[in-house]
């Protein structure tokens, strides 16, 4: 009789054994969570964008901390320098004070010889400073004209001997203070790049796959800013080129070529700025290296210097600097040869090629190249700069 039959536990089997509702529902939580602790390294790793973005900026702060280094080799380059002159000119002095003494030497031999006033020659001679003995007028009435001369020869020559003998003191404590700034940069420098190096090493064939397509995509959309800044110099050109044939043609002077020409660069300028470029496209396909100048590599800094320097143009070595020398201009008015700076921190230069892009060492693992100005957005443009 069916309606006189037990209902059946709504449990589950597990391996042939019924289970009630209650354990089921256990050991399912024990399964979800056996599952989360199997996915919690996945959920704990970056996310592909995340670890662009991490390099990106390790990037920017290698490139950062490069400049520091450029600054810090400089200062020291200079101070070894100076330090050095010192230390010839202590070296001189101190030849000429040893010349000065044995002088004075000389008179005390003869006044032993001779009997005259030994004792207080010979204390002259052992003193710190004769300077002591000149207020003693019985000793100064018995020397001699020329023995004067000797003493205040030797007073002025320990003097100056003992001012220089600072002087390199404290050059050799900033050159000391210069080379551990040097060891500072340089360290952070080395740190920045290897931990970009370890996130990229630990993407796998895919991700690198993903990360090189997103890097392609935003060289097209550079690309296209590129273009369009291209667009608009070129009418600002032609704009200018038709003013300048109207205001000729109305002062009766002038033709259409050479208004044309009178709209470009200033001859020297534009002579200068081109054999910058010429250089520096010359460079195109050398490595990036941090701290280098050339020939065989170059950093951002290191890149632009040589190149206005073949134009016979002497930059500074550092972006900090690089950006102060010269006439600041709006990226619109960009012209062959002129600096693009970069970040909030100037920590990347390049030297405009024209058309919106640029020749410029971009980053350790890369090549000198020409791209879009825009390579890293357009709000990564910090100033554009002529020099000449």
């Amino acid at each position: 009789m069916a309606s006189h039959r037990k209902s059946r536990s709504t449990g589950t089997r597990v391996a042939g054994i019924r289970t009630p509702a209650l354990a089921t529902a256990a050991l399912t939580s024990v399964a979800l969570l056996s599952q989360t602790a199997n996915a919690a390294p996945s959920d704990d790793r970056p996310s592909l964008e995340e670890v662009e973005k991490k390099v990106d900026d390790l990037y920017r702060q290698a490139g950062s901390a490069t400049e520091k280094y450029n600054a810090a080799k400089e200062k020291t380059s200079k101070q070894r320098k100076k330090v050095d002159t010192l230390l010839d000119d202590v070296a001189k002095r101190t030849q000429k004070l040893n010349d000065a003494r044995t002088e004075l030497g000389s008179f005390a031999s003869a006044q032993y010889r001779t009997g005259a006033s030994v004792p207080e020659t010979a204390t002259l001679l052992l003193a710190d400073s004769p300077q002591d003995y000149f207020d003693q007028n019985q000793l100064m009435n018995r020397l001699t004209g020329r023995q004067k001369t000797a003493v205040d020869d030797y007073v002025t020559q320990q003097s100056a001997t003992m001012k220089k003998r600072r002087e390199a003191t404290e050059g050799l404590d900033t050159l000391t203070d210069s080379q551990n700034d040097l060891k500072t940069a340089k360290s952070t420098v080395q740190k920045k790049l290897a931990t970009a190096r370890e996130l990229l090493s630990e993407l796998t064939a895919e991700e690198k796959a993903r990360l090189a397509a997103i890097e392609k995509k935003k060289q097209e959309e550079a690309a296209r800013k590129a273009a369009e800044l291209a667009k608009q110099q070129a009418a600002a050109e032609e704009a200018e080129r038709k003013r300048q044939e109207e205001a000729a043609q109305q002062q009766g002077s002038g033709s259409s070529s050479g208004s044309s020409e009178s709209s470009t660069p200033g001859s020297s300028n534009g002579t200068q700025a081109q054999k910058a470029l010429a250089f520096a496209q010359a460079q195109i396909g050398k490595p990036y290296v941090w701290g280098a100048t050339g020939p065989g590599s170059y950093d951002c800094s290191g890149l632009t210097q040589a190149a206005w320097k073949a134009a016979g143009v002497t930059l500074p070595r550092t972006t900090y600097d690089q950006v102060n020398a010269g006439t600041t201009v709006s990226v619109s008015q960009a012209q062959p040869g002129d600096l693009v700076f970069f970040y909030d921190d100037i920590s990347h230069v390049g030297l405009y090629v024209g058309d919106g892009k640029m020749v410029h060492a971009p980053k350790p693992g890369a090549y000198v190249r020409e791209e879009s100005i825009f390579y890293d957005g357009e709000s990564s443009i910090y100033s554009v700069v002529r020099p000449a």
